[in-house]
Order: structure tokens, then sequence, then C-alpha cells
């Protein structure tokens, strides 16, 4: 993918999310949280589906777009409150994604594409948005799954496998190959609950 616009609305992406004033230090270099989960998500679309849309290259990329701008604590501390941020999420990265694409100049056809893919509307029926959600979970258990366990000491075992099913559901059948093929680093100390979750 080496279109003009295409480089230029990553390039718009990435300016955005290198805003981030939340960062996170990897082998001892610090990035902008945001920025780095961009990069590991357009990583893990490449490893996981090459062939994959100019589209959904580009959802992947604005998927946590300025998540910061949006955060938790702006909605009560409970499961609807966390529901309701979640869907507001969705909605908010797909506009600040459709409109830095407007801004580098794609047409109107292009930017409701990837901001449906962005939104996670039709998940399971459309293939786009089905191909980010799998990108998605095979970055959180690669990247982020052991430290949200570590945010949550006090999950027991039937808790955690319940995540973990949660997760695996959303995924396709070839996501699930994928995964336990090898193909991503699985959390070496969660891999016995990762494996009696989706085998059990």
């Amino acid at each position: 993918m080496t279109s003009n616009l295409y480089q230029a609305a990553i390039a718009a992406f990435d300016k955005a999310n290198a805003e981030d004033p939340n960062k996170e230090v990897v082998e001892g270099k610090e990035y902008p949280k945001e920025l780095l989960y961009a990069q590991r998500m357009t990583e893990m679309q490449e490893r996981f589906a090459p062939e994959a849309s100019e589209a959904v290259k580009l959802a992947c990329r604005a998927q946590h777009i300025q998540r910061w701008k949006s955060p938790r604590s702006d909605y009560p501390m409970d499961k609807k409150g966390y529901m309701l941020w979640r869907t507001n999420l969705y909605k908010f990265h797909a506009e600040a994604a459709g409109a830095l694409m407007k801004e580098v100049g794609y047409d109107d056809a292009m930017i409701d594409r990837v901001k449906t893919i962005v939104g996670k509307k039709d998940l399971k029926t459309n293939p786009e948005t089905q191909l980010m959600e799998d990108v998605v979970d095979l970055c959180f258990i690669e990247h982020y799954m052991l430290h949200f366990a570590e945010m949550k000491p006090d999950y027991d075992e039937a808790k955690w496998i319940l995540i973990i099913k949660k997760t695996w559901d959303k995924m396709s059948d070839s996501a699930h190959e994928f995964a336990l093929a090898g193909k991503i680093k699985l959390p070496e100390a969660l891999v016995p609950l990762i494996l009696k979750a989706v085998k059990g």
C-alpha cells in the first residue's frame, strides 16, 4: 500500500497519536501509548492478513486514535458506565479517523468504509470489521493481556476463563488457528489459562 493518500492518512493518524501524554516504555525506549498501540496493530495486521484491504489497514492504524481524550473516568464506574464508554469510544474513534482522512483528500465512500470498521459496525457480518476485530484481539493477547492480568490480582481462575472466552468468541476461526499455531507470542504466565479457556 503505497498510495500518496494512504501514506498521508497514516502520517496524520500517527501525528495525532503522538500527542498522547501517556507513555509506555519498551526495551528502554519511551513511546506515546496510543502511537505504540497503532504501530503494533499494523505489525499484527501485516503478520495475520498482509493481503488486507486499504480500508482495513487504515482502520487498524486508527482503531485507538486519541483514546486519551475520552477517558474511562468520565463515565460512572459500573458496568453500565463501562458499556456506554465503550460505545461512545467507537463513535469517537470513527469520527476522528474520518476527519483526518477527509483532510488528506479521501473520498466519502472510503471514509465511510473505514468509519464502519473502526466503529465496529456489523461485526460477524462485515468481513472487514471482523478482520480488524481479529487483529485487535490478537494484539491484545500478545501485548496487553498480561499487563491487564497484573492490574486485576483479585480475579480468580473462573473470572479469567470467562474473559478469555469472551475475547476468543469475537475472533474468527482463522484468527483462532493463527493464535494456536504459535504465530503470536502468548503471555507465558497465562498460557495454561488460555488453553483451558479455549479448549475446555
